[in-house]
């Protein structure tokens, strides 16, 4: 039975036909086997954790399971190839704070950390609002008939991520193609047959490109923009590398974008499979906060990340040997029966939401209250401005094992008159 999980949750397609095959697959080992060991053949052996309880047992304890050097289900042959290639003894091509641990992670961390908080977002409110306005005036251009997710979904948080950055708007197309090379580099419409590894490796060295001519800039002629924040950074009084400097440009481009876009679009098809909940969020603009937690309870952006055991330590009655690999389901702690009443159903007014999303302890996610701010807005502008939305076709979903997502979105909407006084 081991076989058979292993061979299912390490295909690039899992989470490629939305919950058809997660959702029974993890519902079964969070009952028989809620904590298994695996040996899938092309990848290093690993724990299987699916309860919510766990996940949050192991995030707390960042000191006896730490991120480096494995926080990615990967085959070996990559991990090989990017080791090889980075010359750095490590399977990570680069060196962002999901990959560090203690003391680096604390000292980059608060390099930006003051940006995200709720108090100084709170002027980035009316911004917001207005990028939401524009993209939501797209959509009522586009005459009623959409692709959701490519047309509006994927370009509305990059815009608002690369404001906070300071790069232009004409460069987003660049930035979306970067993107989208590094977290869906498995999907067959993304790299064109070539393999994955070679697609992210070219997407971060063009990162690099753009972001080292930025940096340069922002040190000559710095700006109030969080790239000016990023290029001066020092710790300890020292300036961060090149290397770090850059790669803390692309956590924040990368994780800043594609999670909240496929949380809109996730979200949308969400409210667009159960009428009765879109029904009931139009009524009632005010639980948006609490739909857009189960939006993202539901969609769960990042499937998973790993974490490697400094120490034997013993969980659920088995033994976890020091420098084993310990995969963190959070698709599957967010449908624990144990946390959740009727987890499989989608309700916006879900009490006490305890999803773990942004994942848990020192490692939450650094823009969790930024993308809440996103979704939030665009949702308000939408659907306060339709009178109806639906499908128009079948959805389509991303091959992938670490950002789940919608590929295509067909959208028909129908807006609301307005009159002029």
């Amino acid at each position: 039975m081991n076989d058979f999980f292993a061979r299912t949750i390490t295909a690039p397609t899992f989470y490629a036909d939305g919950f058809c095959r997660c959702d029974p697959l993890f519902t079964q080992l969070r009952r028989e086997s809620p904590l298994s060991w695996v040996e899938p053949e092309g990848f290093r052996p690993f724990w299987i954790v699916t309860k919510r309880a766990d996940i949050v047992e192991i995030e707390r304890q960042h000191d006896k399971f730490i991120n480096e050097p494995r926080l990615n289900l990967n085959p070996v042959e990559e991990e090989e190839r990017v080791r090889a290639g980075t010359g750095r003894g490590t399977p990570n091509p680069v060196r962002m704070l999901v990959n560090m641990d203690e003391p680096d992670h604390r000292l980059h961390r608060a390099i930006t950390q003051s940006w995200f908080l709720p108090l100084n977002l709170s002027r980035l409110d009316g911004a917001i609002a207005a990028l939401a306005r524009e993209f939501v005036d797209k959509l009522q251009g586009l005459d009623g008939a959409c692709d959701f997710n490519s047309d509006i979904a994927v370009w509305y948080p990059l815009r608002v991520i690369m404001t906070i950055l300071g790069v232009p708007p004409e460069d987003d197309r660049t930035m979306l193609r970067f993107t989208q090379a590094i977290f869906a580099s498995d999907d067959p419409q993304i790299n064109m047959g070539r393999p994955p590894v070679e697609v992210r490796q070219e997407a971060i060295q063009g990162f690099f490109r753009y972001f080292s001519a930025l940096a340069a800039h922002r040190r000559q002629a710095p700006s109030e923009d969080l790239g000016s924040v990023i290029a001066n950074a020092r710790i300890n009084g020292e300036p961060l590398s090149d290397y770090e400097t850059l790669s803390y440009y692309m956590i924040i481009a990368t994780a800043g974008h594609d999670t909240t876009s496929a949380t809109i679009s996730g979200g949308l098809l969400a409210l667009l499979e159960n009428p009765e909940q879109m029904a009931k969020l139009r009524a009632d603009p005010e639980l948006l906060g609490s739909a857009v937690d189960e939006m993202l309870r539901w969609v769960t952006p990042v499937t998973h990340f790993f974490r490697t055991a400094t120490q034997d330590y013993e969980l659920r009655g088995q033994q976890i040997k020091s420098g084993q690999s310990l995969m963190l389901c959070y698709r599957s702690g967010n449908r624990d029966e144990e946390v959740f009443d009727d987890p499989f159903r989608f309700q916006i007014d879900r009490k006490a939401n305890q999803h773990i999303s942004f994942g848990h302890g020192v490692h939450t996610c650094l823009g969790m209250h930024l993308a809440k701010l996103e979704i939030k807005a665009l949702f308000r502008e939408l659907l306060s401005r339709t009178e109806t939305l639906e499908l128009a076709s079948e959805p389509e979903f991303m091959v992938g094992r670490l950002i789940a997502g919608l590929q295509k979105l067909p959208l028909r909407c129908n807006f609301k008159q307005t009159t002029l006084d």
